[in-house]
């Protein structure tokens, strides 16, 4: 007799499954899944979720003891919820997660569609490199805590809206990584993004360093990336290496040293900057108040280009989950 047998339900809903299985889910665990296709509400999932391939769960007001697969093509839209564990989402996968609570962390694999956190709460997020898959994935946040680190390697990040990362930001071959009126309590790292990096209007506790970046750094207004209105806390030691197209700092406090060299052309470094540890390296020192030199529209689009794949992407998902009608969660 096999050592461990696969239970055969009585009845099966159409749209939610739980299973006794070995694997019924990558990552997952080998114990009891429940399948979600369509919507559900304010119930507790005692088990594992998965939400299968090229399908959509919407959720809201739902409690999750356990972790959270969204499989390739899948979208997960979830409101003010909580989930015990980790949400991992497949390549084409999306999570859409506002006023939710997830208490391990979330993790786009290669080619993941993306992920946008608005007012939510996570343990750690992972965005991997996207390897030979064709999706560049996004990470949004806005309002939204991680309470741990920030590690990406793939596609548009953006946090926004006094999102905190209570760990350290590391952010390696991305198209690009900005911070907007945010906190990071740990350190900033950013390397090799394509159109390069903005921080306007944050505080960053720990050390920052950012080289290599094709597309350029701007910290604070002034710059040539992105709209800002003010420049930013440095509660360490900057250094900006090795970086295409520009760097402008302008309206920031560091309460160590900056540090420029290997920038083309050399970094623009504006008189009201306040650096108690002093400037080291090649500047082309500008006065404060220079206008960009970037176009406006430019600088809009950086903001919402990312932003519409996202909206568009989950109106499509509500919209999905909706025809499939309730999931059955009970």
């Amino acid at each position: 007799m096999p050592r461990r047998t696969v239970a055969t339900l009585a009845t099966v809903s159409l749209a939610a499954t739980v299973v006794s299985v070995l694997a019924a889910a990558p990552g997952a665990r080998a114990d009891l899944i429940t399948q979600c296709i369509g919507t559900g509400g304010a119930v507790t999932v005692p088990t594992d979720l998965y939400v299968p391939e090229g399908k959509s769960c919407a959720l809201t007001g739902t409690t999750v003891n356990g972790d959270v697969d969204v499989a390739a093509g899948a979208n997960l839209v979830f409101t003010d919820g909580h989930v015990q564990g980790d949400v991992r989402v497949a390549a084409d996968g999306y999570l859409d997660a506002t006023g939710t609570t997830i208490g391990g962390g979330v993790v786009l694999a290669p080619g993941g569609y993306g992920a946008f956190l608005k007012g939510a709460r996570a343990g750690s997020v992972t965005v991997a490199a996207r390897g030979d898959t064709t999706v560049d994935s996004f990470l949004f946040a806005e309002r939204a805590t991680i309470a741990g680190n920030l590690s990406v390697a793939a596609g548009e990040v953006r946090l926004d809206r006094t999102t905190q990362v209570q760990g350290d930001v590391s952010s390696t071959g991305t198209y690009y990584t900005d911070v907007h009126d945010s906190f990071v309590d740990g350190a900033l790292s950013v390397r090799e993004a394509t159109a390069g990096s903005v921080v306007c209007g944050s505080a960053v506790r720990g050390g920052a360093t950012f080289t290599g970046n094709a597309g350029g750094v701007q910290l604070g207004p002034n710059g040539n990336l992105d709209g800002c209105a003010s420049g930013g806390y440095w509660g360490r030691d900057v250094t900006i290496t090795n970086t295409g197209t520009g760097v402008t700092v302008d309206d920031n406090i560091i309460d160590g040293k900056l540090v420029t060299t290997g920038n083309n052309p050399a970094a623009r470094v504006a008189a009201n900057n306040r650096v108690r540890g002093g400037v080291a390296g090649d500047q082309a020192p500008t006065a404060a108040g220079a206008q960009p030199r970037g176009g406006a529209g430019a600088m809009r689009a950086r903001a919402t280009t990312g932003e519409r794949r996202g909206q568009a992407r989950r109106a499509s998902a509500v919209q999905q989950a909706a025809a499939a009608g309730d999931a059955g969660l009970r």
